[in-house]
């Protein structure tokens, strides 16, 4: 098989595998944000064991993959392969008053994500941790300084002292989406591995990649 063959028969793949109203369902939700089957299952009212059925032809389509959870090891987390909908419009968010990222610390995903908002789309966004580290990371300072944004070293913030009435809340983070059960529970979940982690420049870039993708998906400039 040639490469235009081979291309032209991932494409059909593709194709035959959105062909179906439940499997373009649930693409449309990982679209907006990553979600474990469970999650699936309940927020679109599918029995799982029809879940599990689509995701595999999904999955077996190259559509997405599973990620175990940072968090609960017992959870896996589904999430788009980058790039397989360029050619596809995406669902857009709904209006927000403001836009607040989550994750464990606010010292890097949710940082990098508030200011990859407001320097791509504007309007009011900020960011804040479930348990706030008492500054940003250096390294994410230093990749957001490379790609033209500032963080300030000094500004985490906890969750709590944030979050209020009309947020649309981001979890950039397993734990977090994990974690947050009450009345500041994530809109949406956006599993961002931790770069802090690995804590090499690569892994903040990684995660910096990353959050830049997801919103340049979904966004619509401000205004």
């Amino acid at each position: 098989m040639n490469a235009e063959s081979s291309s032209l028969a991932v494409r059909a793949r593709v194709h035959a595998a959105l062909g179906d109203p439940a499997r373009l369902a649930i693409v449309d939700a990982l679209t907006l944000g990553d979600a474990s089957p469970g999650e699936i299952s309940v927020n679109l009212g599918m029995p799982t064991n029809l879940v599990a059925h689509h995701v595999k032809v999904l999955q077996d389509a190259g559509l997405l993959v599973r990620t175990r959870s940072e968090g609960d090891r017992r959870r896996t987390y589904l999430r788009l392969v980058p790039g397989v909908l360029s050619t596809l419009t995406a669902p857009r968010l709904d209006t927000a008053e403001r836009v607040v990222f989550v994750c464990t610390h606010n010292s890097a995903r949710s940082q990098l994500a508030a200011a990859l908002w407001r320097d791509r789309i504007g309007g009011s966004v900020t960011s804040a941790g479930t348990h706030p580290a008492p500054r940003v990371h250096p390294r994410a300072v230093r990749v957001a300084h490379e790609h033209g944004l500032a963080l300030d070293p000094a500004g985490t913030n906890h969750v709590d002292d944030v979050v209020g009435d009309g947020d649309l809340i981001i979890a950039v983070c397993d734990n977090a989406h994990e974690d947050l059960t009450g009345p500041a529970r994530p809109d949406l979940h956006w599993s961002v591995p931790d770069p802090a982690r690995v804590d090499t420049d690569e892994a903040f870039e990684a995660a910096y990649t990353d959050l830049a993708d997801r919103i340049e998906r979904i966004a619509t400039p401000a205004g």
